[in-house]
């Protein structure tokens, strides 16, 4: 970590955004409601913040978290939401914490009143790899979901009966979306890349009462048909309804209703049932690597408040903006996608691959349209970095931002951003989870961007780096915490009435503070460095080693396609920590390459990174969501059998799993 943060600075945002942003018409707001922001800043130390942005963002987020409840009040009243309905704003503990007892609201409600007065507007941009974008207008959308919600109604779908997705990411899955949370039901859905039996671990959990599904995908140039897939689902769920997609010109199948069914009937207008603020909007489900998927219910206002937040404040997306993010509809991030409708933005849809035909189609895309803001995963940018492609001509002018998340963003990534992609370009990189549906630390147009470091703590967010006793340290690595409740936490887990389950999963191992399983790094100017998953950190020699230290050197090199790093101590008492890579076409893990790599990984890290062999893989494995199964092969190589570390049906290629326990059935004996 330099010592003077400014050395690592690669963009400011200039004076015309930070005068004219959103974060700071919200600053001012509070101002004028007599908040005292200046004395949060004399709080703070000034040495630790040469840049008088960073140190405005600081008192910034201290009052939102000092003052938490006037913060969400003050917010919710400056986005337009009306809570006055609650005397409070939260009552009880980080655990138990009820947000606006009394307060009515409908996240889809709120996405469709704040619909254009001019219909013809686009809502939606639908793109993918077989079809040219084309646009979904207001009209049209509000016609669809109130058409849908007939077909709902008349299967007996009232407040509460979940309905379920089996859908790609393109207008129908939004669709769907907002016609079942408009009336009170709660909406969950699957990426149709999922297999059978991942799909039926996380539905029949939730018994829901109708499928929605597609009969085919297309990825990567190939058809893939799921007729059969979505045939067994449909029998083995208790369902009143099944309603077949047909995106991919199909037709239909017996016994199921025809998505299209009532299309050019006079339109009607949706229906939005007001719920309580902690009412069930969607269920989103863990990875379900090692056991039953979790499923995390999630609240309509807690979702409402976080997604307005983040949008507005931390990423300032703005009305009539196209937002983008490549995601499935199996991944948070679609949820997040979608949520730019509540300020106005209009989401890009994209169905396909982001490699096909090759790496640049998206950024391709992102030109022609133009988007305003591109999201995307660390992943696709180290492998755009590795794939050597030089995006400077593309003429990117209209592009504001890049997001980056799902897994750390190394130096080299943010060194790609500004020499391959446009130097005055805001990079906001962040990370959050599935579990709260938005970031506990990401971006905002107030401070600089510094290579390799998230900008900040998003607002609201009480996080810390905890040390061993959960105390805070700057400047240290510690485990990702968070103090105080925010809204977009779970409101529980389906069929965990005591919250045994969802007690253990955050707050058990450490008493009055949400518990994430990342190690960080908040350094003294108030930037985050994510380290990697806590389950899976390195230990050697008694200090522990963060994965993602590791891999912001191995992702420097055009030889390594990816690459998995774990620690273990083997049943005989040896300690081991393998590097396997998987090579770019043509490459070759010779004696140069592992000494390249050790070398580097010994001066940009330090020599207890350096691994103790370098093994060449056919295959990284994945979970369904795209994470890394460092766990798993760390207890495979511990001596555990392969039935016992994961289910191969909640992985994206289970056939790299099955090489690994060759590998270390191979290294037992």
């Amino acid at each position: 970590m330099p010592t003077d943060p400014s050395d690592d600075i690669l963009w400011r945002p200039p004076d015309v955004l930070r005068d004219t942003c959103q974060l700071s018409e919200f600053a001012a707001f509070v101002r004028g409601r007599g908040v005292d922001l200046a004395g949060f800043a004399g709080r703070l130390p000034r040495d630790d913040f040469p840049d008088e942005p960073a140190h405005r963002y600081a008192a910034l987020h201290a009052w939102s978290v000092g003052e938490s409840e006037a913060f969400w009040r003050l917010f919710a009243e400056w986005a337009g939401v009306d809570l006055s309905a609650a005397a409070e704003v939260v009552v009880g503990g980080i655990e138990d914490a009820r947000w606006f007892p009394g307060a009515r609201v409908n996240y889809a409600g709120t996405v469709l009143a704040r619909a254009p007065e001019d219909e013809e507007q686009a809502a939606l941009i639908c793109a993918g790899e077989a079809k040219e974008p084309y646009e979904v207008s207001w009209r049209r959308l509000r016609a669809e979901v109130a058409r849908l919600q007939g077909l709902l109604r008349d299967a007996g779908v009232r407040r509460g009966d979940r309905v379920v997705g089996y859908l790609p990411n393109t207008e129908h899955a939004v669709v769907c979306f907002l016609a079942t949370a408009g009336l009170g039901a709660v909406w969950s859905c699957c990426s149709p890349d999922f297999g059978p039996e991942a799909v039926r671990e996380r539905f029949a959990q939730i018994e829901p009462r109708v499928l929605i599904a597609c009969r085919a995908y297309r990825y990567g140039g190939k058809l893939h048909d799921r007729t059969e897939v979505v045939e067994r689902l449909a029998d083995g769920l208790p369902l009143t309804l099944r309603v077949l997609v047909d995106t991919e010109g199909q037709g239909s199948l017996a016994d199921w209703t025809d998505y299209t069914r009532g299309e050019g009937e006079p339109a009607g207008t949706p229906a939005v049932v007001e719920v309580d603020f902690d009412h069930p909007l969607w269920i989103l489900f863990s990875s379900g690597t090692t056991g039953a998927p979790k499923a995390i219910v999630h609240g309509h206002g807690g979702c409402l408040l976080e997604h307005l937040k983040y949008l507005t404040l931390q990423a300032d997306v703005r009305p009539r903006e196209r937002f983008f993010w490549f995601t499935t509809t199996g991944w948070m991030m679609w949820n997040f996608l979608q949520a730019s409708l509540l300020v106005g933005a209009v989401p890009v849809l994209y169905d396909g691959s982001p490699g096909h035909p090759d790496l640049g189609a998206l950024w391709r895309l992102a030109a022609r349209l133009p988007i305003h803001h591109f999201g995307t995963s660390a992943p696709f940018v180290h492998a755009c970095m590795r794939g050597g492609l030089d995006l400077r001509s593309l003429g990117l002018s209209e592009l504001r931002s890049v997001g980056s998340t799902g897994a750390p963003l190394s130096s080299e990534g943010f060194d790609w951003v500004y020499g391959r992609l446009r130097e005055n370009l805001w990079l906001a990189s962040m990370s959050g989870g599935t579990d709260v549906c938005t970031a506990f630390v990401g971006g905002n147009p107030w401070t600089p961007v510094r290579r390799g470091v998230i900008q900040g703590r998003a607002l609201g967010c009480d996080l810390i780096a905890g040390d061993v006793n959960g105390e805070p340290v700057v400047g240290e690595v510690g485990e990702l915490l968070v103090r105080q409740p925010m809204p977009s936490m779970p409101i529980r887990f389906w069929n965990d009435e005591a919250g045994d389950r969802r007690h253990e999963s955050y707050f058990a191992d450490v008493p009055g503070a949400w518990r994430h399983g990342d190690w960080i790094t908040i350094d003294p100017a108030g930037g985050v460095i994510i380290h990697g998953r806590s389950d899976a950190t390195l230990n050697r020699q008694g200090v522990r080693i963060g994965t993602a230290e590791i891999y912001r050197v191995v992702d420097g090199f055009a030889e390594v396609a990816d690459a998995l790093i774990v620690n273990y101590v083997t049943p005989q008492g040896r300690d081991e920590m393998p590097l396997f890579v998987k090579l770019a076409p043509g490459a070759a893990l010779d004696e140069a390459l592992t000494r390249d790599l050790r070398r580097a990984i010994r001066v940009e890290a330090s020599p207890r990174h350096v691994p103790t062999r370098i093994e060449a893989v056919g295959d990284i494995p994945y979970t369904l969501s795209g994470k890394r199964l460092e766990a798993p092969v760390k207890r495979l190589f511990a001596g555990e059998p392969l039935a016992r570390v994961a289910k191969l049906g909640a992985l994206r290629n289970p056939d790299a799993l099955r090489e690994f326990a060759r590998l270390a059935a191979e290294r037992a004996r």
